[in-house]
């Protein structure tokens, strides 16, 4: 998975894990730029009655970075309460859910918005409602309706919504965790040579399943720097951002749930940037560590990008497959491809009219040129197939970045650093064999992106 259970601890606190992180300048409004974030991860859309929501006692942010240190320099940090409306009855719902004013439904969650830039907070608003979740069609029977209530254009040009969405990731994690197994990759030829037998068709393993995300669409001018300290140029265009969720240091229990009690500083407990980072560069005895550091702490973590170790692992699972990429390992040549990609961005001149680096600290971050304008047509495969304006230049909901991280990893990045090397006629197919065609509740086409939550009366299909 992107980053669902992907370190040891986090993977207890479902509330506070971040799952996906998106950033990509919007197609609907190209002048602002769109960033969400999910938690709550793996959520069954059979519940009840107490469904899946945000915690009231975790703080959760996006962070924008747009001078290149590793630290915020523009924070929206969402913060959430809980109100129970009858104390008296177990119900989530008592009747059909029309409105968010509706007396049928007992639990709802509020959040209040608030702006850290320059040091100082702003609160942009409060009291904000979120949707219910998608009990079903006699609970929620017009559910797009109490999105659109749900989603919010701010006084100071932010569009905002909180709340239940389809998980948008696609992977089969049953093939790519049996030790690597590749579903598709089993039938590949290479030189008319049939190379593995075939092992069935694969399975997106996050299919009808929800998670909650925070999104806000961001004018372009309140993200970018200040252009008088670069100038004009691209390097004005770029931001890094990141996610993350803070618990308060302590936590105070009483002989009733009323008297749990959170206190103290917060704490960070989880964050994401780049797919994939923490679930398979960061090694087991490092991932609770990577979580609790800011990214202008990864200097630490930067031997496992340069070195990966699914990269060693491939020609190991695939024998004869990889002999290009099993030389470049047993050189111990550091990966400058993967540590552009994953730690710097990618500097000018590498890719024709692209980069999207931020300067010489290593950090994880979604980097993303503001400059490049949404593709009409995107490509799956984002910058490996000629889209500048997809992953790793941020991330759109659709990017097949399962896809393209196994691809770099595999060498098919190298040659941007060192053009004597030639990838392996294997690393270019390299593939779980997905794309979003196999998310069942299809995108969006304008915000909040992600599609409408899998309702539970329906998921899963009586069929099954």
């Amino acid at each position: 998975m992107s980053s669902h259970r992907e370190a040891p601890e986090i993977a207890k606190d479902p509330v506070a894990d971040s799952s996906d992180l998106y950033a990509f300048v919007s197609p609907d409004h190209p002048d602002t730029v769109t960033l969400i974030a999910n938690y709550v991860p793996v959520q069954l859309p059979s519940g009840g009655p107490n469904f899946f929501e945000f915690g009231d006692d975790v703080r959760y942010e996006i962070h924008i970075d747009n001078d290149g240190d590793g630290y915020p320099d523009v924070t929206y940090r969402f913060e959430f309460t809980t109100e129970i409306r009858n104390p008296n009855s177990f119900l989530y719902n008592t009747g059909p859910i029309e409105s968010l004013e509706s007396k049928n439904w007992n639990r709802r969650q509020f959040y209040r918005l608030t702006r850290v830039a320059d040091g100082k907070e702003r609160v942009l608003a409060h009291k904000l409602p979120c949707p219910p979740c998608n009990v079903g069609p006699l609970s929620t029977p017009k559910y797009q309706d109490l999105v659109r209530q749900a989603t919010y254009r701010l006084s100071t040009g932010e569009k905002v919504f909180a709340g239940q969405r389809a998980d948008g990731f696609f992977v089969d994690l049953g093939s790519i965790f049996d030790l690597g197994t590749l579903r598709p990759f089993q039938q590949l030829h290479v030189a008319g040579k049939k190379i593995f037998k075939a092992e069935g068709e694969p399975v997106n393993a996050l299919d009808r399943m929800n998670v909650h995300s925070i999104a806000v669409q961001v004018p372009l001018t309140r993200v970018r720097h200040n252009a008088s300290r670069y100038g004009s140029g691209d390097r004005a265009s770029v931001i890094g951002v990141w996610t993350a969720a803070s618990r308060q240091q302590v936590r105070v229990l009483g002989d009733r749930a009323a008297a749990d009690t959170p206190a103290g500083p917060f704490t960070q407990v989880s964050r994401l940037g780049n797919p994939l980072f923490n679930e398979v560069i960061v090694p087991m005895s490092k991932k609770d560590l990577w979580n609790s550091l800011p990214p202008s702490e990864d200097k630490r973590f930067a031997q496992f990008v340069e070195h990966p170790e699914l990269a060693a692992l491939l020609p190991a699972l695939y024998p004869g497959v990889f002999p290009n990429l099993d030389t470049l390992n047993k050189s111990r040549k550091p990966r400058a491809d993967l540590a552009a990609i994953l730690l710097t961005g990618i500097p000018a001149g590498l890719i024709d009219g692209f980069t999207n680096a931020t300067g010489d600290v290593p950090a994880d971050m979604l980097r993303l040129n503001t400059a490049i304008r949404p593709n009409r047509k995107p490509n799956r495969f984002g910058v490996l197939g000629g889209d500048l304006a997809g992953f790793p230049n941020g991330r759109r909901v659709g990017d097949d970045v399962v896809s393209i991280a196994l691809r770099a990893i595999a060498g098919v990045t190298v040659p941007l650093v060192d053009k004597e090397f030639s990838p392996d006629a294997a690393a270019g197919a390299v593939t779980p064999g997905l794309s979003a065609a196999d998310v069942t509740a299809s995108f969006l086409g304008d915000f909040p992106f992600l599609g409408t939550p899998y309702d539970g009366f329906n998921n899963p299909p009586a069929s099954s």
